[in-house]
């Protein structure tokens, strides 16, 4: 059978072809000599297989984009607290290119407007890094999340260097507040190169579920990124990513996304996939026009809404039966901190007349670390209670299972 999945994105791009609303970024020479009909999508899920369609191997400038990239790296490489030091996360309510500082702090207020963009670049691998180890730092950070080496398009920093007073204005107001140490010129080149890196839809759909899946890379396995960062860049992806339209795109369509001036958007659902689009044409915010479309009718037929989550507690428990001195009870999927506390339930409410209880984690994926805490304790208060309580674990999704003290449940392997 061939999975429908690639015919559905053919259809929805068939249905945008034709529209010709918005116009390419004309401020940088370079970007308004773009082809105004490249029209691509890509999507990765977590697990690592990618579908896409369309111009998806048709390379264009990251631009702000970068952004929530750059972000995670400087969280990765100075910790939360230096960076919120620097920069807030609150929506700014105005468009990426104005000063938003904060009255008393005068921190940038998030990470996504231009402002706070060049205060995080300048965070980038140390205090005394030069301009040149944060752009290499760039470059490989951007290309160990998609998964392939990526390069700086020398001609589109050439172009944008050339028209980048606005960003020189905003870079010497914070060397004016202190919030930059490096000189104003210094940070706005470095700044420039990181827009400038080139990416496929393929490329940002990759990097995206990335952090879509807390930090490790779908395809390779490896970490990237600590689970802690990727839940944080999402965070101010989701409250500030669409500039001044993000409230209206959180309601609407409702999946954590970034934007940039060459038509690309990115998109990352926790814990189910990245998304790439391409569509050179903006509207009057700076986004993609097309790109936005394909957006809203994913999040419409996919149920991609980060606000439409299924209720996660209500199947985990399976069913329970009782055989002999030992009574059952049978989980699966994913257990976090609801189906914990539905089995919890369940265990608490019964009248357990075996002396053996066994949990049966033959059909569990996976654990959360908060429904792994709760569950063993579960089996620690039953065993207070006086059972003999076991669990049946044949992928060993409960690692290590100390009960509190010390102990173990017993293991049995579903034969018994």
């Amino acid at each position: 059978m061939r999975t429908p999945v690639p015919d559905y994105l053919d259809e929805v791009l068939a249905e945008l072809a034709a529209d010709r609303a918005g116009a390419v970024a004309d401020y940088i020479p370079q970007l308004a000599d773009a082809a105004p009909d490249v029209l691509g999508v890509a999507l990765t899920t977590v697990d690592g297989r990618t579908y896409s369609t369309g111009d998806d191997d048709v390379e264009f400038s990251i631009q702000s984009i970068s952004k929530p990239f750059a972000y995670a790296a400087a969280l990765t490489d100075r910790g939360p607290a230096t960076v919120a030091a620097t920069v807030g996360v609150e929506p700014s309510g105005e468009a990426f290119d104005e000063l938003s500082l904060e009255g008393e702090t005068h921190r940038p207020k998030n990470p996504m407007i231009n402002a706070g963009a060049l205060a995080v670049h300048h965070l980038l691998v140390s205090g005394t890094a030069t301009s040149e180890e944060r752009v290499a730092r760039v470059v490989e950070f951007f290309s160990e999340l998609a998964g392939r080496r990526l390069t700086v398009d020398e001609s589109v920093y050439r172009s944008e260097l050339q028209t980048a007073e606005r960003n020189l204005a905003i870079a010497h107001m914070l060397r004016n507040y202190r919030v930059l140490a490096a000189p104003a010129h210094e940070v706005v080149d470095g700044y420039t190169r990181q827009c400038a890196v080139n990416v496929t839809v393929r490329d940002l759909a990759v990097m995206g579920a990335t952090l879509a899946n807390a930090g490790v890379h779908p395809v390779s396995g490896r970490r990237v990124v600590p689970a802690e960062v990727a839940r944080r860049t999402l965070s101010v992806m989701a409250g500030c990513g669409m500039y001044d339209a993000a409230g209206d795109w959180l309601v609407r369509v409702g999946i954590p996304a970034k934007s940039g001036v060459s038509g690309g958007m990115l998109g990352a659902l926790p814990g189910q996939l990245g998304l790439g689009t391409v569509s050179p044409r903006l509207d009057a915010h700076g986004n993609s026009v097309r790109g936005v479309a394909m957006f809203e009718r994913l999040s419409r037929d996919m149920g991609m809404h980060l606000m439409e989550a299924e209720p996660y507690g209500s199947t985990v428990l399976r069913g329970s039966r009782r055989e002999g001195d030992t009574t059952t009870y049978v989980m699966q999927g994913v257990v976090q901190f609801s189906g914990a506390e539905r089995v919890l339930d369940r265990l608490s409410s019964d009248t357990i007349e075996t002396p053996a209880v066994v949990l049966d984690l033959g059909r569990v994926d996976r654990f959360s670390d908060v429904g792994r805490r709760m569950i063993l304790e579960g089996l620690r208060r039953l065993k207070l209670d006086g059972y003999d309580v076991a669990v049946i674990d044949p992928d060993t999704v409960l690692p290590d299972p100390d009960l509190g003290d010390g102990t173990w449940p017993g293991i049995r392997t579903g034969q018994d």
